[in-house]
């Protein structure tokens, strides 16, 4: 972004001229307005500001200033005149070269305006000025001069008080910007310097800077919010210009500012953003509900919500606050029946002072108080449950209860108070009531303590822990469990419910109500009675579960039972009776403590009956009392057992008269100290009366159940129980459980422990054997001891049947043999089995010995060698006198003789360390012993090593062994390796060594696996001591790896590592030596050695300059810009560029087919043969012509005509040259390529090719007038040229005659001339007529011997020298020129009427008016073709411009700008030349010189015939030499 912009030449270079081009960023989100970026159509911001555009140098600002330039032909230097003092006007002040003629504009005389500097002036800068900020997109400077040796381009964006430069430009910038990197900018902020654009050889001081125009693209900086502009300071468009690009936005997207840098007016709820596709860039609206008229836009806010909203409205009216609006302010709240937009709608909070916080706030929304902390209640008006004391100086508001927080229910909230839970007690609530534990420190509510009724010593326990006293050896908080190594005596357990006993007769009488009782607390007491009277006489189980009614049918027989029973004593739930029975449910939070459907309340001095006739056997029983006191005191039981029905009789003593059980206060069990004996089979009355010791009238007790218990002591032995009891540890007969949370089982554990542990009074130790159990400890109840294996017994005491060998690891199976044994059983203690006669061993599975083959045992057969065999396979064993086999039928190993077996003697015997055989052969015929040697042994003895084997028999314990050469040796060759040492003496495979383990010199590999290979180095790389001649080369013997020569790399050395090359040279591979400042790297091709050059570098080192360059590659290579179709290699001249065209091409880039050739480029096939005869005969006149002129007398007397010839000849010249130049200019125009690089300085070539062109147009006019008056000094001094030329060719005719006539005469001496004939030779002959000897070659000049296809002979050609090629060119140009003298006189006339000027005033009037018409159509003409070239070249301009055009579109422009046709063609330019030499040749002359010019012309045409009698005579004479 700029407000100024200032551009400074440095130093002026000799260079093409260019455009320059600096491109911003582009923004990547274009899109169209509203939704997306915006952006203002770019242009030139000079326009409409050349009063802000000023330069530190102009010339002639101060008077008229003169100046020169170099000229385009031969370095001519031309001078001109610049008055600056005056702006510039096309008729008044053409010659004022102000800054401001660097705006761009159309006029048509555009091109003939420009800014130029002093001369000599360096440092010049150009400073345009900006009212605001703008977008600079790139920059064109179109030179008139040739381009500084180096610029800067600077921005301001302070109005010019502080400068930041964009970019550097230099031909070398290290000397003139020493500390400005030279890299690649890798984005528009990067400062670097370029050096692309500028030249490398300076001019003098004298010369100046000169640009036609100046073109600083750019658009108002909107940030991407506005399409379009307007002038700053808001005027309209009547004071600006036409294409001026204005400097303040028209702001979009809720966007304001001269540059739309902020949001609009209440805009601000999204953070201003530059432009882009995305809906983000659109500042939003504020909401504030109506309740503010301006906002702002906060970051903190944005980023918290997401950015979902940023905005923050002020000053909020109507009571209201936050960042819209959208709640109360401080103590008032939303009114539920307004809406939030309604002015009214926030209404004053009503908070009560004391506990509400923020001076009586409340929640803005609902109105609801902001409380202190212990404060609660919509107006805060009350402690919260826990808390009280409500005051106004309290920071919390209220105190907080000293209650304990688990045994209250709080406190009152006035005095503090505490309110006990019903289970807790004392003035914080802080202690449970009696039998209960918890609170204090330990964390739990109150609980029941619980305790076991067997197995504590009573139901209190402790206040922190709830831990009852225990019994004995009992453990648990609720001393329910044995210790370790205790247990519980299992019970027979036969239970009777209180609620299905009878009333005890004699006691007090059931009172029958004759109004329904109060309501009970269960029950409906109207309708249940009678209800329960109907189901139980229906057969049914009445009970109450978990408030509900449960009917359970009854069998036949319980039910007859039971309506016996109910005939007899039906027990009411109606309250104040005697008796009343008190249902209960279960809870899962409550343990049962209870058995059946609930308790029967007894009155005192009441009882019950209950009927026994259901026990199994005749024994002791332990009665027990299950009851509940209401109040804590003493109960006494007195029990009566009364026998209905003897049973079994199994009884010595019937139990008799009356029995007290105490029934304590503290505990839940009542026993019959002493137990009865009851029959099994009987039926018995079992009378129960209750009396309290109390004294206190009444009092009711709450019965649960009468339980009868076998006794424990009535068990004979407990350890020799049956498994039977074992197992069934439980046995509660009468126990009835109504609810599925608890199974039978385990309320019969229950109750079976708890009656145990009282009846022990305490647990009993475990009696578990040390030697059968496991562990001494025993199960909790019954003590079953946990048994080894196979050990049985209740304390583990014995082995299981059919096992034996009680003992540490319990007891092993008999596992007697079926087959061998008479029984399954063993002996308990040794575990012998009893066994058949010939079976043996413990478990009768085995034959006795000298037998095998079991169970059908047969006798071992060993031939008298042994008595034992296998019982399985019948093999014997232990076979005496060195004998061996399955029956002993042969020696063993190193024996022979069989049955007598002796030793062999190979050569010692067997066993000692000199034993190397397996056996012998005896021979009784010769008596001799033959040993079958070992392995690696040979000889009668075996005392010999084999072939392949080593060894020094003469040691002790030495054996032969194979010999260690890795199977690289012939095994059967006795000299492979020492027999004593076992070294390898013949390694075979290409190893080598002690033991042939590696490859020998030259070979590689792995030698065990024979595999070595020959070395494959490649001795041009392999170091040469590795490689001696006439030998392998050496390589590393395990891997092949061979020693390489400096550069060389490769397993092999066959090839060059990088940075060297020439692996064929002498010393191998040689360093690449690539140019370090040229080269791409130092690596280049392994074979040719060529580096790999920068684009304009070449040579193999790329130390020259490369293909189509030029130049010293020190400083510089320039591009000659050959066409590469059309040249040879190289393609130019590396010092002076010029393009070096191959055969049939011309052209100063070699673009063109030459003369004689087809026009078709680059193909340019050769013309028919005629072509090339007719050129070559125009030359010859041409040059015959010259000759001719020599011999014209007068020449040499008139040195000023020979002069005007000169330099008429000389402007001929230049004039073709101008050819070259456009094909020059023609190259340059391929070179717009450049407007793709978007980071450069381009400069513009339209521009450029314009103003040439214009240059060329003056130089051509120039001449034209200079031709004009120089034709009309010539026309005064020509005199005749032609007739020296004449009377030389008399002279010479007549002396060609005297020879002929020496010749024909038939009188004259003929000798002279035979001898020369004689002395005549071909070759000398033939040279002097044709021009070549003609012998060996005849594709030159031809000759004597040389015929051509059509039969005739060749002799002669366009350049060939003798006497008859040159009479042909003599004869050719004679009769061009005859022809050219004769249209002379013709021309000549025309051009003079041309020249001639008007006589009259008519006749004058006539030529101005036709002359200004032809002037006018020419203008015309011209302003034409430059306004289309202007048009098409804005256009371009345009096009380039765009940001959005890709890289693509620009390269395809390029092309066809490349493609497009000069103004003026080839054609054209060559048509102006002849025009030219047109006007050279037909200058007007006088008729003195037509006359002079006829004679000359006579004189032509008797040379003419001269020239052919002499070709005749040469004719002749060629023929004589051929003969």
């Amino acid at each position: 972004m700029i407000v100024s912009l200032q551009f400074v030449f440095l130093q002026l270079e000799l260079r093409t001229s260019g455009r320059t081009r600096t491109c911003t960023r582009r923004n990547p989100y274009q899109d169209q307005c509203p939704g997306g970026s915006c952006n203002p159509q770019l242009g030139d911001l000079m326009v409409g500001r050349e009063a802000q555009l000023s330069s530190s140098s102009t010339c002639g600002s101060d008077g008229p200033q003169k100046y020169c330039i170099i000229g385009y032909l031969q370095g001519e230097q031309k001078c001109f005149t610049c008055d600056s003092r005056l702006p510039y006007h096309r008729h008044s002040n053409p010659n004022s070269h102000r800054i401001q003629n660097i705006i761009t504009t159309f006029d048509p005389d555009s091109k003939m305006k420009w800014w130029q500097s002093e001369n000599g002036v360096h440092g010049v800068s150009i400073r345009l000025d900006l009212e605001t900020m703008f977008q600079f997109s790139h920059l064109i400077l179109t030179f008139r001069s040739f381009r500084p040796a180096a610029m800067l381009v600077e921005r301001s964006r302070d109005f010019g008080r502080s400068w930041k430069v964009l970019r550097y430009f230099s031909e070398d910038c290290s000397l003139h910007f020493p500390s400005v990197s030279t890299d690649a900018a890798e984005s528009v902020d990067d400062i670097v310097c370029d050096s692309r654009y500028s030249g490398i050889s300076s001019l003098t001081n004298k010369y100046f800077y000169s640009l036609y125009n100046m073109v600083v693209q750019g658009r108002c900086f909107c940030h991407g919010h506005a399409q379009h502009c307007s002038p700053v300071g808001g005027r309209g468009d009547v004071f600006t210009q036409p294409g001026m690009v204005h400097g303040h936005c028209v702001c979009q997207h809720n966007t304001a500012g001269e540059n739309c840098e902020q949001c609009q007016h209440f805009h601000h709820d999204s953070p201003w953003r530059p432009g882009g596709e995305r809906p983000e860039s659109i500042c939003r609206r504020c909401f504030c509900h109506g309740h503010s008229d301006s906002c702002h836009f906060d970051a903190e806010r944005y980023q918290l919500t997401n950015g979902q909203s940023g905005g923050v409205c002020d000053e909020c009216r109507n009571r209201r606050s936050g960042p819209q609006c959208e709640r109360c302010a401080p103590f008032f709240f939303q009114d539920p029946q307004r809406t939030p937009e309604d002015p009214l709608s926030c209404i004053p909070c009503d908070c009560n002072l004391s506990g509400s916080l923020g001076a009586a706030q409340c929640d803005a929304q609902t109105g609801r108080c902001i409380c202190k902390e212990n404060v609660e209640g919509l107006r805060c008006d009350r402690c919260k449950h826990g808390f009280y004391g409500l005051r106004e100086d309290d920071p919390a508001g209220c105190q907080a209860c000293r209650c304990h927080t688990l045994g209250s229910v709080g406190c009152d909230q006035q005095t503090g108070a505490c309110q006990c839970e019903r289970l807790a007690v004392g003035a914080f609530c802080d202690r449970c009531v009696e039998g209960f534990w918890g609170l204090g420190s330990s964390g739990q509510r109150c609980s029941v303590c619980d305790c076991d009724i067997g197995g504590a010593q009573c139901n209190t326990c402790a206040h922190e822990d709830g831990q009852c006293p225990c019994l004995p050896n009992m453990i648990g908080r609720r001393c329910s469990d044995p210790a370790h190594g205790y247990f519980l005596p299992s019970l027979g357990y036969f239970l009777y419910e209180a609620e299905l006993a009878a009333p005890l007769p004699g006691s007090s009488p059931i009172p029958i109500p004759t109004t329904p009782p109060p309501s009970s607390s269960l029950l409906n007491p109207g309708l249940l009675p009678r209800c329960e009277q109907y189901y139980r006489e229906q057969g049914f189980d009445f009970k109450v579960s978990n408030g509900r009614v449960v009917l359970v049918r009854r069998t036949r027989r319980r039910t007859r039972q039971k309506r016996q029973r109910q005939e007899r004593s039906s027990l009411p739930l109606f309250p104040g009776l005697a008796l009343q029975m008190i249902p209960r449910q279960r809870s899962a939070d409550q343990p049962a403590t209870w058995t059946g459907l609930g308790l029967v309340r007894v009155m005192e001095g009441a009882g019950l009956r209950f009927t026994v006739d259901n026990l199994p056997s005749s024994s002791d029983y332990q009665l027990v009392i299950a009851y509940e006191l209401e109040a804590p005191s003493n109960w006494l039981a007195s029990v009566s057992i009364v026998m209905l029905s003897p049973g079994n009789r199994g009884c010595p003593n019937q139990p008799e008269g009356t029995k007290t059980v105490l029934l304590p206060g503290k505990s839940r069990l009542g026993i019959l100290d002493a137990p009865v004996c009851l029959n099994a089979g009987a039926q018995y009355f079992v009378d129960v009366a209750l009396s309290s010791q109390s004294g206190s009238e009444n009092s009711h007790i709450l019965i649960d159940s009468i339980g009868l218990i076998l006794s424990f002591e009535s068990v004979p032995d407990l350890c020799t129980q049956d498994d039977v009891a074992v197992s069934h540890p439980f046995r509660c007969v009468g126990l009835a459980v109504s609810d599925s949370q608890e199974s039978l089982l385990e309320v019969c554990e229950g109750i079976i422990k708890s009656l145990s542990a009282k009846i022990h009074k305490g647990a009993v130790a475990c009696k578990c054997n040390l030697i059968g159990s496991l562990s001494p400890s025993c199960s909790k109840v019954g003590g079953v001891c946990e048994c080894k294996t196979n050990v049985i017994g209740h304390c583990c005491d014995r082995c299981a049947p059919l096992t034996f060998g009680f003992g540490p690891d319990g007891c092993t199976g008999c596992a007697c043999d079926p087959y061998g044994s008479l029984m399954e059983s063993c002996d308990p203690i040794s575990g012998q089995c009893a066994c058949r006669p010939e079976v043996s061993e413990q478990r009768c599975d085995s034959c006795q010995r000298g037998l095998w083959g079991f169970p059908s045992c047969q006798r071992c057969e060993c031939n008298g060698h042994s008595e034992d065999c296998d019982q399985e396979t019948g093999q014997c064993v232990n076979c005496r006198g060195h004998t061996s086999g399955n029956h002993c039928e042969r020696c063993e190993e190193g024996y022979h003789g069989y049955p007598l077996c002796r030793p062999c003697l190979c050569p010692e015997l067997l066993g000692s360390s000199r034993f190397f055989a397996t056996s012998c052969q005896y021979d009784s015929q010769s008596l001799s012993l033959t040993c079958n040697c070992l392995e690696g042994h040979t000889g009668p003895r075996c005392d010999l090593c084999s072939p392949g084997y080593y060894g020094n028999l003469t040691l002790d314990g030495a054996r032969c062994q194979e010999c260690p050469c890795n199977n690289n040796v012939d095994p059967s060759d006795s000299s492979a390796c020492d027999t004593v040492t076992g070294e390898c003496l013949r390694c075979r495979h290409n190893t080598a060594g002690p033991r042939c383990q590696s490859c020998k010199p030259g070979y590689y590999g792995n030698a065990v696996q024979q595999a070595c290979r020959e070395c494959t180095c490649d001795r041009r790389g392999t170091q040469v001591t590795a490689c001696p001649l006439d030998s392998r080369c050496f390589c590393n013997a395990q891997t092949g790896r061979c020693p390489c020569r400096t550069g060389a790399t490769g397993d092999q050395c066959d090839q060059c590592e990088d940075g060297y090359w020439n692996l064929d040279g002498v010393s191998g591979c040689q360093p690449c030596s690539c140019d370090p400042t040229n080269a791409v790297s130092n690596v280049c091709d392994k074979v040719s050695g060529q580096c790999l050059c920068r684009p304009e570098f070449g040579g193999r080192q790329c130390d020259e300059c490369g293909e189509n360059h030029f130049g010293n590659p020190d400083l510089q290579c320039v591009s000659c810009d050959c066409n590469l179709e059309g040249t040879l290699r190289p393609a130019c001249n590396p010092e002076t560029g010029e393009c070096l065209c191959r055969p049939g091409v011309s052209g100063i880039l070699c673009e063109e087919c030459a003369p004689g050739r087809d026009s078709a480029f680059p193909d340019c096939k050769e013309c028919h043969p005629c072509r090339d005869l007719w050129s070559g005969h125009v030359i010859d006149i041409l040059r015959a012509a010259e000759r001719m002129s020599t011999l014209i007398p007068g020449t040499a007397t008139k040195p000023a005509q020979h002069r005007q010839q000169q330099l008429i000849h000389k402007w001929i010249k230049e004039c073709l040259m101008m050819d070259g130049y456009f094909n020059k200019v023609l190259s340059g125009s391929r070179k717009l390529k450049d407007v793709i690089d978007p980071n450069i300085i381009i400069i513009d070539p339209s521009s450029l090719l314009n103003t040439d062109m214009e240059n060329i147009q003056q130089e051509f006019t120039k001449l034209l007038n200079r031709l004009k008056d120089n034709i009309l000094t010539l026309s005064e001094d020509t005199d005749s040229e032609g007739g020296q030329a004449v009377e030389v060719s008399m002279a010479t005719r007549q002396d060609a005659k005297d020879k002929l006539n020496t010749c024909s005469s038939p009188r004259g001496d003929l000798t002279p001339l035979e001898k020369k004939v004689q002395q005549l030779q071909i070759l000398p002959l033939n040279k002097k007529i044709c021009g070549d000897p003609g012998l060996e070659d005849c594709s030159g000049c031809g000759g004597a011997l040389c015929t051509l296809s059509t039969g005739r002979r060749k002799c002669g050609g366009p350049n060939c020298g003798g006497v008859l090629p040159l009479s042909v060119n003599i004869s050719e140009t004679a009769k061009r020129v005859k022809e050219q003298l004769q249209k002379l006189p013709t021309r000549l006339l025309e051009y003079k009427n041309k020249a001639r000027p008007p006589t009259s005033a008519g006749h004058k009037d006539q030529y101005s008016s036709s002359l200004q018409k032809r002037l006018s159509n020419h203008a015309d003409d011209s302003e034409r073709k430059k306004n289309q070239t202007k048009e098409l070249i804005q256009r371009v301009r345009e096009y380039l411009m765009d940001d959005l055009v890709p890289p693509e579109d620009i390269s395809r422009m390029a092309a066809a700008v490349l493609k497009l046709k000069l103004p003026r063609s080839r054609e054209q330019i060559s048509s102006m030349i002849e025009e030219i030499k047109k006007l050279l040749n037909n200058a007007a002359r006088s008729q003195d010189d037509l006359k002079n010019l006829s004679e000359r012309a006579k004189s032509s045409q008797d040379l003419l015939k001269q020239a052919l009698s002499l070709r005749s005579e040469t004719a002749i004479t060629a023929d004589i030499i051929d003969l």
